[in-house]
């Protein structure tokens, strides 16, 4: 039988146990970090490469994927859908600004009650959605994604078809720099006359009408092995899915590359526990339905089925 695909994940954190550079990072806490990695999950039949040695939270993850497309920044919305994974960030400025020792619960309480609050204290800055969605550049706003869509319809062989986050100007007002940065696309098995081909009706394919496979990569500079890199491949694996929807193709590869790929110091217990572990079957996602946009999905719109990972283990977040 092959090979397990979450035995990549495996292999990098046993690699950073045993070989990691001991590292003192921005958060202070310290890592086991190694440069250059790479993983392939396919996702032609259907795969949704959430990780089963620890349970993630794909509800979670997939949500915070569908903030990033609106071009949000402030967490507000984040938390109304139950979403406090950016919190500690604004949380954090606003304690060593005001000198107040609140708790989190009660900073997102008011972050949810007081609109002029939230505006204030709640905003992230110019992070991943806002440089998607509405790159700002000599009084013009840029949709990235919108680009990157219409030229998968109308001239999928190019090699421009990508978005980023990486906006030099804008790194100092982020309340965290992009970490997965670059998204590029690649469509392969494409019919006959679809390359150079700029007539949407003459892009056809012989499995069932589809127009090609497409596939992603992703680069990353920085990724916390324990807790960012099982949401991170987990809502990648859901955008190639919803955008593969939008053009009429079939979901191929997901390829993640991490740059600083490392392991917190005070993460070596949950690292030995899935190591301990044996990878259970990959679920399956299926879209319910087709919408308008790639702005109109909602989390209602995804099906898993065959989800039966390992218990939860619960780690702290490096601010």
């Amino acid at each position: 039988m092959p090979r397990h695909p979450e035995y990549q994940y495996l292999d990098l954190i046993e690699h950073l146990l045993e070989k990691g550079d001991r590292r003192i990072d921005r958060t202070g806490v310290g890592t086991l970090s190694t440069f250059g990695a790479m993983m392939r999950f396919d996702l032609s039949d259907g795969t949704f490469p959430v990780y089963t040695t620890k349970r993630v939270y794909w509800k979670t993850a997939v949500k915070e994927m569908l903030w990033f497309l609106t071009g949000q920044t402030n967490i507000q919305s984040l938390l109304r859908e139950n979403v406090n994974i950016w919190t500690d960030w604004p949380l954090d400025k606003y304690r060593k600004a005001t000198g107040e020792d609140i708790s989190q619960k009660d900073f997102e309480a008011k972050i949810l009650a007081d609109d002029d609050f939230a505006a204030k204290w709640g905003d992230l800055g110019p992070v991943y959605g806002k440089q998607w969605r509405r790159w700002l550049a000599n009084g013009v706003e840029y949709d990235q994604v919108a680009t990157l869509i219409e030229t998968l319809r109308t001239n999928p062989a190019s090699r421009r078809m990508l978005f980023h986050a990486w906006n030099v100007a804008e790194l100092d007002q982020m309340a965290l720099a992009p970490c997965h940065m670059t998204y590029q696309f690649y469509v392969s098995e494409m019919g006959e006359g679809a390359i150079g081909n700029t007539d949407p009706s003459a892009l056809t394919d012989a499995n069932a009408g589809k127009r090609g496979k497409l596939s992603l990569l992703v680069g990353q500079r920085s990724c916390d092995v324990g807790l960012g890199n099982p949401f991170n491949v987990t809502q990648e694996a859901a955008l190639l899915h919803m955008i593969a929807q939008q053009v009429d193709m079939v979901p191929g590869e997901l390829i993640w590359v991490g740059g600083d790929v490392h392991l917190y110091l005070n993460h070596l217990d949950l690292a030995r526990t899935i190591l301990s572990r044996e990878p259970r079957p990959f679920p399956k996602l299926r879209l319910k339905r087709r919408p308008a946009s790639i702005d109109d999905y909602t989390i209602d719109d995804f099906e898993v089925t065959g989800y039966d990972p390992h218990p939860a283990i619960e780690a702290p977040v490096a601010v």
